[in-house]
């Protein structure tokens, strides 16, 4: 069997059980069992499969029909322009979070060192980003879970972001330390009801901690937002994402605790998604 008949096997197989992008899904899987990118093997359909390849790809496939994301089957996951590792402790990076990265590039003049805080880092995918684009800055990373914590450690060990950032597992209620110049987060936010909607991917595979933001979903951005009033300098930026249909009522808190709104800006599906606001 070459690798084009073994790539449509695998995706006629995830097509049975309603797996939404099969034919994708099953290059990522198969590149990654044969140690290429997804390029360098799709120019070279035609070689044999080993009887190895075959036994490793069908393995995968079995995984990918349950559900599992492809991401924790592969241990990695694409963000802004680096590749972090990840794993089912960890929320999966998402194309959207890079607006936080970007808003806070943004903000941040390339000849200048700042403080910066990373709340519930996860995978570490954001605060890396930002201080590979701005390796003057210092970065700390706040999680409650040790876990995050050890897999976003890794993240910075692979990027060579290890002098400039520093790990905390604790929660910003125990947080003291403050004067940050700049605050950036993607704070859980699904309500309890609406986890029930999520795709099977997300609400049987990923952590829930990362995810679960009360009954309402804004407990832990009301929470984010009240003790970067009292961590940020005055003029600081907040930099966090946000679920769909909380502008209101995220706006109004802000403005409460003091912020100017900058900007709301939306993803790719066009939702208000990241919000960049000054404490005044």
């Amino acid at each position: 069997m070459n690798l084009q008949k073994l790539l449509e096997s695998g995706a006629n197989k995830l097509v049975q059980n309603n797996i939404k992008t099969p034919k994708l899904d099953a290059e990522l899987l198969l590149s990654n069992v044969l140690k290429k990118t997804r390029e360098q093997m799709l120019i070279d359909l035609n070689s044999i499969a080993t009887t190895k390849t075959i036994n490793e790809f069908n393995t995968l496939i079995e995984l990918r029909k349950r559900n599992k994301p492809v991401a924790q089957i592969i241990g990695y996951k694409f963000f802004w322009k680096s590749k972090f590792y990840i794993n089912d402790n960890v929320l999966i990076p998402r194309p959207e979070t890079e607006l936080i990265v970007q808003k806070a590039i943004n903000e941040i003049p390339k000849n200048l060192s700042m403080k910066i805080l990373d709340v519930g880092t996860g995978s570490g995918c954001i605060i890396i980003s930002i201080l590979k684009e701005r390796p003057l800055c210092m970065g700390t990373a706040l999680d409650i879970s040790k876990k995050s914590i050890k897999v976003a450690k890794t993240n910075a060990e692979m990027h060579q972001i290890k002098n400039n950032l520093k790990f905390l597992n604790i929660d910003i209620d125990k947080y003291i330390p403050n004067n940050y110049d700049l605050i950036v987060s993607n704070p859980p936010y699904i309500s309890v009801s609406d986890l029930l909607c999520l795709e099977v991917d997300v609400k049987r595979y990923e952590p829930k901690l990362a995810l679960l933001g009360g009954n309402s979903g804004l407990d832990k951005v009301f929470k984010l937002i009240d003790k970067s009033s009292k961590l940020l300098k005055l003029n600081g930026k907040l930099i966090f994402e946000i679920g769909h249909g909380q502008k209101k009522q995220v706006v109004k808190y802000l403005k409460v605790k003091k912020f100017y709104i900058n900007s709301i800006n939306k993803d790719y599906a066009g939702i208000d998604r990241c919000i960049v606001s000054t404490k005044i």
